[in-house]
């Protein structure tokens, strides 16, 4: 039986490895469409012997996306930025890269093509990223009207942005940011009640990698997931203040929590997101005023068949190495 040929774009990003690793146990070659193909060497070893292709290929250059798709039976596209730098900005990446990636896989007769965009994408969002996030889905559906598009929350796992972040900071600060909360006063039994921390900030639905690479590569095998959306989340909903708690029970440390209301944050993050890769830009504060969970009525995991896993049961396997003491466990390992 011949093997069937998938292209992913992104493939060595943090989804992307998880994706690439699961396609080739299932039996595709996969060719994996990066800028640099050097960095994205480590995939190989995940196949077979000339089982995982990586190929160059700039989103920005048509030639270099009609090459990559070329006899691909399938396609998913990951490629997505959280800042702007230089010609990277939201429109050229999530936007025309993104109408490349359809026009192109359409033109080259492939079956299946996944979009990977983000909840919270809306033409109406302030935000650049969200607002861009949906244009490019727009873009795809005309190019390639059975694409599926998966959306998915704040994406967690060993190699996240996210909570690897705040446990690092953790480590080395007196105190943790919670980010968009703001001190009030409200009423309890009749007395008034100061809470610091408010309501605890934006709240998030945090989704493990591997259920998103699942759900790419169910979407990708279910003729029924053609054409439709799917919003990914985990099994609970969490505040941002839920989730710092999480974070240092599970790294063993006490710290303050301060909140940062979004005026202040937007202080921030205009001096922050100067830096070469900011940890908070103006943007990302945008997106913080509004919730980052599943909408209601919306497709999700549970409509490709896949349970969503819990975040206590992955977070040990990863973020135990910011425990106090654990470096000397490791270097006597």
């Amino acid at each position: 039986m011949q093997r069937r040929l998938v292209t992913v774009f992104g493939g060595s990003g943090f989804i992307g490895r998880h994706l690439v690793r699961r396609l080739a146990r299932q039996d595709w070659i996969v060719r994996v469409a990066v800028r640099d193909p050097e960095a994205a060497k480590f995939l190989q070893p995940m196949g077979g012997v000339g089982q995982i292709v990586i190929v160059r290929a700039d989103l920005a250059h048509e030639a270099h996306v009609e090459a990559a798709v070329a006899d691909a039976e399938a396609v998913v596209n990951l490629v997505g930025i959280l800042y702007e730098r230089g010609r990277a900005t939201f429109a050229e990446v999530h936007l025309r890269g993104a109408e490349r990636v359809a026009k192109s896989a359409a033109a080259a007769g492939a079956r299946h093509l996944v979009h990977v965009s983000a909840i919270g994408a809306s033409r109406q969002s302030r935000a650049r990223y969200a607002s861009s996030k949906a244009a490019g889905e727009e873009a795809v559906r005309s190019a390639f009207p059975q694409a599926v598009v998966l959306r998915p929350s704040v994406v967690f796992g060993p190699e996240d942005d996210f909570l690897n972040r705040f446990a690092a900071m953790a480590r080395c600060l007196p105190a943790l940011p919670v980010v968009g909360a703001s001190p009030r006063l409200t009423v309890r039994d009749g007395r008034p009640v100061f809470e610091p921390l408010g309501g605890g900030g934006p709240r998030f639905q945090p989704v493990y990698v591997g259920d998103v690479a699942e759900a790419i590569a169910r979407a990708l095998a279910d003729p029924k997931a053609a054409g439709k959306t799917f919003e990914l989340g985990g099994p609970r909903v969490y505040s941002f203040r839920d989730l710092m708690e999480i974070v240092l029970a599970e790294i063993r440390r006490r710290r303050l929590l301060v909140p940062v209301p979004i005026p202040l944050a937007k202080l921030q993050a205009a001096v922050l997101g100067l830096l070469p890769k900011p940890p908070l830009t103006r943007d990302q504060v945008e997106m913080l005023k509004r919730d980052n969970v599943v909408g209601e009525g919306a497709l999700g995991l549970a409509d490709l068949g896949i349970a969503p896993t819990p975040m206590e049961t992955v977070l040990p396997t990863y973020l135990a190495r910011f425990r106090p003491g654990s470096w000397r466990r490791k270097e006597v390992a």
